[in-house]
């Protein structure tokens, strides 16, 4: 299956999953300011299956063929090459199941608001709400986009709507919900990336984390600590799911050390 991707500069590999519904502009519109002071970097942002410009998966298609698109795509873009690894929400989750399919080869990994418990019933979750907000901010805007901004937002000020609809909705609206449902029959990874016993991943990595976080929580994902021992953790304050979006500066500051770690490392 050929994934569609946005690609950004030359170097190093930079492999950037987007989360469950929106597409490759949810990363690339939070990573390329960061990128784009930082030179030897290729970074590349695909479109999981059935989201963005990237075709539904098989009818029978679930998460482990969402996971196989994203290796055949790694297989495809970047070879045996070392790479940096991000995920972001459900892109989290495939990550995980990324590093446990090729742990030699990812140079480090970011996980951002990632899943931690992928049964949905079963998370630990905050109830919403809203912390900082604009006066006014909604008038005018068609009611369908309030509600889908004002789901899940922690931040609901002209810019966090401005880089919502930028960065987010366009995804949402290209989404194959139809094929998304087809994978929620089939959810979880047959091979579950977060098993006991597996061996850790000792690259450099940073889980960023929304106290207000209603969609994946951020109590769940401190059980994955252990299998990370080089990974910095950073739960923010003022986050919900949009984390990148609403707390910028140490969203850029954190990934930006980590950066510096792999560089260090290599």
């Amino acid at each position: 299956m050929k994934l569609f991707h946005a690609e950004r500069g030359t170097g190093v590999p930079v492999v950037a999953v987007h989360g469950w519904a929106p597409d490759h502009r949810l990363m690339l519109g939070c990573l390329e300011p960061i990128f784009e002071r930082r030179d030897g970097y290729r970074r590349l942002y695909p479109d999981l299956p059935g989201l963005g410009r990237s075709a539904a998966a098989p009818e029978a298609a679930g998460s482990d063929a969402m996971l196989s698109a994203v290796l055949e795509f790694i297989d495809q873009q970047v070879g045996a090459e070392p790479f940096i690894l991000l995920g972001e929400s459900y892109g989290g989750y495939l990550a995980r199941g990324i590093v446990r399919a090729r742990p030699s080869q990812v140079l480090g990994l970011s996980l951002i608001c990632p899943v931690g418990e992928p049964r949905r019933e079963l998370r630990t979750l905050p109830s919403l709400q809203v912390l900082r907000s604009d006066p006014g901010v909604l008038d005018g805007l068609d009611p369908q986009l309030a509600q889908s901004f004002t789901g899940l937002a922690v931040v609901q000020t002209r810019e966090t709507l401005r880089r919502f609809l930028a960065e987010v909705q366009p995804g949402l609206d290209l989404a194959d919900w139809a094929a998304l449902a087809r994978v929620e029959e089939h959810w979880l990874l047959s091979q579950d990336p977060d098993a006991e016993g597996l061996p850790p991943f000792e690259g450099p990595s940073l889980i960023l984390l929304g106290r207000q976080d209603i969609a994946v929580g951020y109590l769940d994902q401190l059980a994955l600590l252990a299998q990370y021992p080089r990974a910095s953790v950073a739960i923010l304050d003022v986050a919900g799911h949009n984390l990148q979006i609403e707390q910028p500066q140490l969203f850029t500051a954190l990934i930006e050390e980590w950066l510096d770690r792999i560089a260090a490392a290599v």
